[in-house]
């Protein structure tokens, strides 16, 4: 409420600032500080979506390892191969993983970062 109560008063000031009269300047005063620059707000970007890490593929299953015999040996044997070639692209992709999730959780932070940025320019 009190943040609300400040950005309407924030808002109101400039017009009020313009409906008092104006008195005439003092020729020994010196002249008017100038009003401070806004603060520029930098918005954050995002990582891009090329940087998104692609999941490796999980192998195809042999129909044979549901039937009631079984695979023949060779089949098992290159299913076994490819969910071991799985299992490694896996352990690989875990740390690009974390690595684009941080990039992320990065983002999410300046956006709020931004976002007051914003909130305390309007309010100057």
């Amino acid at each position: 409420m009190r943040g609300r109560l400040l950005l309407i008063a924030g808002m109101l000031a400039p017009t009020l600032a313009l409906a008092a009269p104006k008195a005439a300047p003092d020729k020994g005063a010196p002249p008017p500080a100038a009003a401070p620059a806004a603060t520029a707000c930098k918005p954050p970007e995002p990582p891009p979506a090329s940087a998104r890490p692609v999941k490796p593929a999980l192998p195809e299953k042999p129909a044979c390892l549901d039937a009631k015999g079984g695979c023949p040996g060779w089949e098992a044997y290159s299913f076994n191969d490819a969910v071991k070639a799985y299992n490694l692209q896996a352990q690989a992709f875990r740390p690009i993983a974390e690595a684009y999730v941080q990039k992320l959780n990065a983002y999410v932070k300046a956006s709020g970062e931004y976002a007051q940025c914003e909130i305390n320019a309007m309010q100057n």
